[in-house]
C-alpha cells in the first residue's frame, strides 16, 4: 500500500528558478526511507512539501493518514521550558487543535510511547534539562503521539556524538519493524543512513 505518491514535483522559492524539479516517488507502508544529498540540495525542501508547508508550483503529492514530523534540531529552541511530558502530548494536538484538555486516550498514548522510549520516569524533567540524545527521543516520542503511520525526520542525528547517534538509530530501526511505522529520514550522512534504510533516494541540486 502507498502511503505518499508524489507525481512530477517542482517546487520554487522564487519565480524561474526551482528547487525541485519533476519529482516523481512512492513510498509504501513499513518503508525506511533516507533521502541523502549534500546541503542546499533540497532534501528539507521536499519534506516541507510534503508536509503542506511549500505550495507546490507542479505536480501533486497524495499521502494516506497524518505524519507525526521531527525538525532539525537547529529549528528547537533547546531551553523550551515544557516539561517531558507536555512535550510528548503535545503531538495529539492536531487531532483537535481546538481542544482545551487532553483526553484520557491522549494522555494513554503518550504514557506508552514514553515507557517504549524509556521517557515515562523522568517525564517531569524540562526540556532544557536535557542532553541532546535525551531531546531527540523526547522528540521521536512526540512525532510518534501525531500518527499511527508515517513519521518524517529531518536530520535527526545531526550534531550528536557517535554513541548516541548508534542509539538513535537502533531505536528509529525498532519503531520501524516492531511498530509498522513508515520513515521518512532526510541525512546528509549516506554511509550511515544506508546502513539503516531498506529503500534510499540520493537528492542533487535540480
Amino acid at each position: 500500500m502507498d502511503v505518499i505518491d508524489i507525481k512530477n514535483l517542482s517546487f520554487g522559492y522564487y519565480s524561474g528558478h526551482d528547487v525541485l524539479k519533476n519529482i516523481s516517488m512512492k513510498v509504501h507502508e513499513g518503508d525506511f526511507l533516507c533521502i541523502v544529498g549534500e546541503n542546499g540540495s533540497g532534501k528539507s525542501t521536499l519534506m516541507k512539501c510534503i508536509l503542506g508547508l511549500n505550495k507546490v508550483t507542479k505536480g501533486e503529492i497524495s499521502v494516506s493518514g497524518r505524519i507525526g514530523y521531527l525538525p532539525q534540531m537547529t529549528e528547537v529552541q533547546n531551553n523550551f521550558p515544557a516539561t517531558i511530558e507536555e512535550i510528548v502530548l503535545s503531538g495529539t494536538l492536531p487531532d483537535n487543535i481546538r481542544k482545551i484538555f487532553y483526553t484520557k486516550q491522549d494522555k494513554q498514548k503518550a504514557k506508552e510511547i514514553m515507557e517504549k522510549l524509556q521517557l515515562y520516569d523522568m517525564r517531569k524533567k524540562c526540556f532544557y534539562e536535557l542532553s541532546g540524545g535525551q531531546k531527540q527521543r523526547v522528540l521521536i516520542a512526540r512525532s510518534l503521539c501525531a500518527t499511527e503511520k508515517i513519521i518524517l525526520l529531518d536530520e535527526p542525528v545531526n550534531g550528536l556524538d557517535p554513541k548516541i547517534v548508534f542509539e538513535i538509530y537502533e531505536l528509529l530501526k525498532k519503531i520501524n519493524k516492531e511498530n509498522g511505522i513508515t520513515i521518512i529520514m532526510v541525512s546528509h550522512d549516506v554511509d550511515r543512513a544506508i546502513r539503516i534504510c531498506n529503500k534510499g533516494n540520493r537528492s542533487r541540486k535540480w
